[in-house]
């Protein structure tokens, strides 16, 4: 179930609203819980149960860490690791194992393996880290366990995160899942219905619109492609996944606060970064700290020799791209990051340094967008091709055609004022006091004028979006698909 769908605003959203404030309080996990499942059901029933039994082992193997004694524990620790790992890999990735065997296979003249493709459960890269953060924490005696089986179901199983995040981690909930009164009043509803509505205008009026953009460029014949077109289409790209997974960030974010839960913030202007390093502190901020805490100190951190911190970092971004998706493509997007964070720590961040905000925020910004077209190809080769044609000096051509109906200085008026207004909210805040002043807004206050004008700005982008949503078709997040 799509949150921008009409099934979800229209019907799930207010039923379940209604139910759960409804709800006497010690209930209301229960009630949680049920729309939860509900909600996953709808748009995979048939692994709801691959879920719930995942849920259950951790649960229990959590248990035994916890009352149990040295080596005992650290066996069922790794019982644990090695099963989400497992589940993670068999369902994610063997169709790329597989696919890419048979290739070496029929290179060498030997017959290819028969296998049958297996589909992907909707959110399983999200909800096996929040299992593994909750499994590592109680290894590490951070955290006691949960006595109840339903409240650690509801953590892994919250539909508003379920999908695609934020990845909240155990120790960040835990004391919400048992109490959540500090956050349950009519403040934080009104702010997350605010803060839901700027999600959804996000991904609807501004993320929509530059997929279709993207979508007509990176369908272009490549060897049709001009040198405007080519960045006219990672410009739109770079929109399109920036607000549409924020929007989602946000939304989420939205509902827990509506239904008295505090979500991490999972984005913070990315685009005004003036390193790479400091594009991996704004974007995508719960996987970047999931990814420090669980695999990058383990692995030494930065108390280790230089080679060693080099190996670190390139083999954490190699791990995060191929997270994101089973395709070289994702494992190459992850190297090409890792390698401007082993520059940045070289030389690059000095450089950067000395040459002053704007020239290093707008080189962060090109490095982003030639990763995202990595990231957005189907095949290294048509990566590299998009790549080789948006630095072609001989084909500078801006792509005023007619024919192949994408002029980046003559496209729609839409398309330009969307492309304006995506830019306007992506390196607006490169003003520190608007990056200050959007994020204090943001938050829940009780201020009477602040109050009133957040009010009418739900109720009028609200109107909008859902007008919107009526008339277009279903539109999933980009995320979903990870």
């Amino acid at each position: 179930m799509v949150f921008s769908s009409t099934i979800f605003l229209y019907y799930f959203l207010p039923l379940f609203l209604i139910s759960y404030w409804l709800t006497p309080t010690k209930y209301k996990n229960g009630t949680a819980l049920i729309w939860s499942l509900l909600f996953y059901m709808w748009g995979a029933p048939q692994f709801v149960f691959v879920l719930l039994a995942s849920v259950a082992a951790d649960f229990f193997l959590a248990k035994k860490i916890n009352v149990s004694a040295q080596p005992q524990r650290k066996w069922y620790f790794l019982i644990s690791i090695l099963f989400n790992v497992g589940l993670l890999f068999y369902f994610k990735y063997a169709n790329f194992f597989v696919d890419n065997a048979n290739v070496l296979l029929e290179k060498i003249g030997m017959t290819a393996v028969h296998w049958t493709k297996l589909a992907l459960p909707i959110g399983i890269s999200f909800f096996t880290f929040q299992k593994i953060s909750y499994v590592v924490d109680v290894y590490q005696n951070k955290h006691q366990p949960l006595k109840k089986i339903s409240d650690f179901a509801l953590y892994i199983m919250l539909f508003p995160q379920l999908i695609a995040g934020p990845i909240v981690r155990y120790g960040e909930i835990k004391e919400q899942l048992e109490d959540r009164s500090n956050n349950d009043d009519l403040d934080h509803k009104l702010n997350g219905l605010f803060r839901f509505t700027i999600g959804l205008s996000k991904k609807m009026l501004i993320a929509n619109q530059m997929a279709e953009l993207a979508d007509s460029i990176f369908a272009l014949p490549l060897e049709t492609l001009t040198t405007g077109q080519s960045w006219l289409g990672a410009l739109a790209y770079s929109f399109q996944i920036y607000f549409d997974f924020s929007g989602y960030s946000d939304m989420a974010i939205g509902l827990g606060l509506m239904m008295g839960f505090r979500f991490p913030e999972n984005f913070n202007a990315p685009y005004i970064s003036q390193s790479i390093t400091e594009f991996w502190r704004r974007w995508h901020i719960t996987l970047s700290n999931w990814m420090r805490d669980y695999l990058y100190i383990p692995l030494g951190g930065n108390r280790v020799g230089t080679f060693r911190l080099y190996s670190n970092l390139c083999i954490v971004f190699l791990i995060s791209g191929f997270w994101h998706g089973a395709a070289w493509t994702f494992i190459a997007w992850g190297a090409f990051h890792g390698f401007f964070l082993v520059l940045d720590r070289l030389f690059l961040l000095q450089i950067l340094k000395k040459i002053g905000k704007p020239l290093s925020v707008l080189f962060t910004f090109i490095i982003t967008l030639v990763g995202w077209v990595i990231f957005r190809a189907d095949t290294m080769p048509q990566a590299v091709d998009y790549i080789f044609r948006m630095f072609e000096a001989t084909n500078i051509n801006w792509g005023i055609s007619v024919e192949k109906g994408i002029y980046p200085w003559f496209i729609e008026y839409r398309f330009k004022f969307i492309l304006m207004a995506a830019a306007l909210f992506s390196f607006f805040p490169i003003f520190g006091f608007m990056e200050k002043w959007m994020n204090t807004f943001l938050q829940t206050n009780k201020d009477t004028q602040i109050v009133i004008i957040k009010a009418i700005i739900t109720l009028v982008l609200l109107a909008i979006c859902m007008t919107e949503v009526i008339s277009t078709g279903v539109n999933p997040f980009i995320y979903y698909r990870f």
